[in-house]
């Protein structure tokens, strides 16, 4: 178990010590439901009640909170309380994976297999032939690194993932468990019999410098070439990308996206759950993708953003969803102009 006082604290996230300074935290909790030897932290007004009453050994506020009352609980001042927390949790986490190295049995590597300083890899992952692992990865449980699968520095892997044969991956990468990288791409050629003849995929995927990718997402190997997910990118659970695909650069994409075969998405995009994308589409950079939508055909114009299904710029996308709902008042109205045609015309 990992302890520091508010001092070590303080220095980690560059804030101001108000109180004991000796104070010692172990974990991390809720404003409202911390603990004596926990450590927490106020960023939304909304919970500003909880910080007269909690029992958190340290709170992280704001450099301009004021306080209402006596607080008994340590504080560290920083100018932005959530990022400050954010930057925390990061080094805790470095620190406790810092602490993994090694390998455990029964596991298996590769006598081919080129292996980096500091690295930890877990009973039953499986490493191939050929594959090039960097320092300080760290490799968990029922993980299988396919043949000539080549993994930058400060890499982790959680456990069920599976890197098939000749992918890339960069530095500073995580992988969540039960991601697929490198399966073969949805490609089968349609024969005159009806049935389908299946395309094969030679081509890779290359993951760079610092992705995260969620839990249960898939990302296909190229027909020919590379999938492409570029540095900075963030892909939640359950995503789906094709052959293909290319993601710019520090572009985020929620759970449940679907990318179809050989579309280009580009840099600082962001993608809501559930949206879907054609195939051999180009999405220009900064655009933004409301969930639930459908995107069809390309968009080239930058910081656009779009909604519904065809996707369309989001404020005709809202204006549409009006028209539709008073359609059933149109169509009374209509009726009632019918009615009074015809009787107009009778009179006539």
């Amino acid at each position: 178990m990992l302890e520091f006082s508010a001092q070590q604290i303080a220095m980690m996230i560059q804030g101001q010590v108000e109180g004991d300074a000796s104070v010692t935290v172990h974990n991390f909790g809720k404003i409202e439901e911390a603990t004596a030897g926990q450590i927490s932290f106020l960023a939304n007004p909304k919970y500003e009640a909880f910080l007269y009453t909690t029992a958190a050994s340290i709170i992280i506020i704001g450099a301009q909170q004021q306080l209402k009352e006596k607080i008994k609980a340590t504080l560290i001042r920083v100018p932005d309380a959530y990022a400050a927390f954010a930057t925390l949790l990061t080094k805790y986490q470095e620190l406790k994976t810092q602490q993994l190295v090694g390998i455990q049995t029964p596991s298996f590597i590769a006598p081919s297999a080129k292996m980096g300083a500091n690295h930890f890899i877990a009973a039953f992952a499986y490493i191939n032939e050929g594959a090039t692992l960097g320092d300080h990865v760290k490799i968990f449980p029922n993980v299988v690194i396919g043949e000539n699968v080549s993994i930058g520095n400060h890499v982790t892997i959680h456990p069920g993932v599976v890197i098939y044969a000749d992918c890339v991956i960069g530095n500073h990468v995580t992988i969540h468990s039960g991601t697929i990288i490198g399966s073969d791409g949805f490609g089968f050629a349609p024969k005159e019999d009806g049935s389908f003849q299946k395309v094969p995929q030679l081509g890779n995927v290359i993951i760079e410098d610092d992705v995260e990718i969620g839990a249960n997402t898939t990302i296909d190997r190229a027909t020919i070439g590379s999938t492409i997910i570029r540095k900075g990118v963030k892909l939640d659970n359950q995503i789906q990308i094709a052959h293909n695909v290319e993601i710019g650069s520090n572009s985020v994409i929620a759970a449940q996206v679907g990318v179809s075969g050989s579309t280009k998405i580009g840099k600082n995009v962001m993608v809501g759950g559930q949206a879907g994308f054609a195939g051999h589409l180009t999405i220009a950079d900064g655009i933004k993708i409301a969930g639930g939508a459908g995107v069809t055909k390309t968009f080239t114009t930058a910081n656009m953003t779009l909604a519904g299904y065809p996707a369309i710029e989001q404020k005709q996308s809202l204006r549409n969803q009006v028209y539709v709902k008073n359609l059933p008042e149109l169509e009374k109205r209509v009726q009632e102009l019918e009615i009074l045609v015809q009787q107009l015309s009778k009179k006539a």
